[in-house]
């Protein structure tokens, strides 16, 4: 009799594994469909997050507390932004790969030295805003609880992080203008549709 008695029971609970699966599954495809309709609005989608971390700075200033958090978020954001930054294929590693090379003999030449090479970031400007929007979101998040808020000399904390920004931003400016890339549009030729009468 326990045989016939576990049965409807495993069925039942395979079936509620199979609606909660179900259910996840449709629920992520939804959000990857709003994630995709957000894509081409750039100005919006950082206006958004200006105002969530401008709601999070605002929120640590008039509670005087969570500067451990807001640090944290700040190194994490800092971290996103070098990576932003920097090319995916690294100059410094393709020089010193040409200069192994050169050590090791003449060869047939592989590529010509007047290609194009377009600037591609290692990280993409979409996944840098959604990991900002979503640190600062779990951010605002920890500021709810107080467990959360360690105590710490705050004054401490900013000015270490102005010296780590100072010099990791002298560093990358240093290595843009030692190899010659620009990561940004400023100053580079657009091209419109609009006809000239």
């Amino acid at each position: 009799m326990n045989e016939f008695t576990s049965e409807p029971s495993e069925g039942a609970a395979s079936n509620l594994l199979a609606q909660k699966s179900h259910l996840e599954r449709h629920s992520q495809q939804r959000f990857q469909q709003i994630l995709d309709q957000t894509t081409p609005y750039t100005t919006y989608r950082w206006a958004s997050t200006t105002f969530l971390l401008l709601l999070f700075l605002l929120r640590v200033v008039f509670a005087e507390g969570w500067y451990i958090i807001t640090y944290a978020l700040g190194i994490y954001i800092l971290n996103l932004f070098l990576a932003f930054l920097t090319p995916k294929f690294d100059p410094s590693v393709e020089l010193d790969m040409q200069a192994n090379e050169m050590e090791e003999g003449p060869s047939l030449p592989m590529k010509n030295d007047e290609e194009f090479k377009p600037f591609i970031r290692r990280l993409p400007e979409f996944k840098f805003w959604y990991s900002v929007t979503k640190a600062t979101v779990i951010s605002l998040f920890c500021t709810m609880f107080r467990m959360f808020d360690i105590p710490v000399y705050w004054p401490i904390l900013l000015v270490y992080f102005i010296i780590l920004f100072g010099l990791t931003m002298r560093r990358q400016i240093g290595h843009m203008i030692k190899y010659k890339y620009i990561p940004f549009d400023l100053g580079k030729k657009s091209y419109s549709n609009k006809r000239r009468i």
